[in-house]
């Protein structure tokens, strides 16, 4: 499970990486509004919360006494190499909580804000808040580069190539199984409620 973990929180933190990569200084701190986030206030965000809930993981409450979360909303960084090094500090944090789980503790009881959650809940609760903000990172960074902006997905009108290489990586999977339950197209039943 927990090289799962490993696996999905390394996938979207190489979305923000990649997305930096495209950016100048400027780009990473511009703001749509004055009250839109910057990508530099997003990883001020995402860092401190990391920080606060992987440091001591198993043993210590997720919100650590020493957070001041209304202050990650605050710009205080002076350029994209300060980002850059405070999302990486965040971002150890966490594998270092990661390598932490095994089997045995997998559902033990840690604590965010005095309420228990099982690890694995813990962890996915922070699977979901991540991609959130990962997700409006590359939107703004997407929006600042218009035109110059390099996909991270699947290019446009290029979804039946992507298929069909993904078809020859994996030409031993069954094609016919669905082993997502949120892909229904395979699924009659699930089809004809919802036409």
């Amino acid at each position: 499970m927990k090289d799962l973990f490993i696996k999905r929180f390394g996938y979207y933190k190489s979305l923000g990486d990649k997305s930096f990569g495209q950016l100048s200084d400027e780009q990473i701190f511009w703001q749509y509004n004055d009250e839109s986030n910057s990508i530099a206030i997003l990883v001020k965000h995402i860092a401190g919360n990391m920080l606060s809930r992987w440091t001591n993981f198993l043993t210590e409450d997720g919100e650590k006494p020493w957070r001041n979360r209304d202050d990650e909303f605050v710009s205080t960084f002076k350029t994209k190499q300060e980002v850059i090094e405070y999302w990486e500090t965040g971002w150890k944090c966490l594998f270092e909580g990661l390598d932490q789980i095994n089997d045995e503790n997998l559902h033990h009881t840690v604590y965010l804000r005095g309420e228990a959650h099982s690890v694995i809940d813990a962890v996915c609760r922070q699977l979901a808040h991540y991609p959130y903000h990962i997700g409006q990172i590359v939107y703004i960074a997407k929006m600042v580069k218009n035109d110059d902006w390099k996909t991270l997905s699947i290019e446009r009108n290029k979804s039946q190539e992507f298929n069909n290489e993904m078809k020859q990586r994996f030409p031993n999977e069954d094609a016919g199984s669905n082993s997502s339950p949120v892909c229904f197209q395979n699924s009659p039943e699930v089809r004809d409620e919802y036409k």
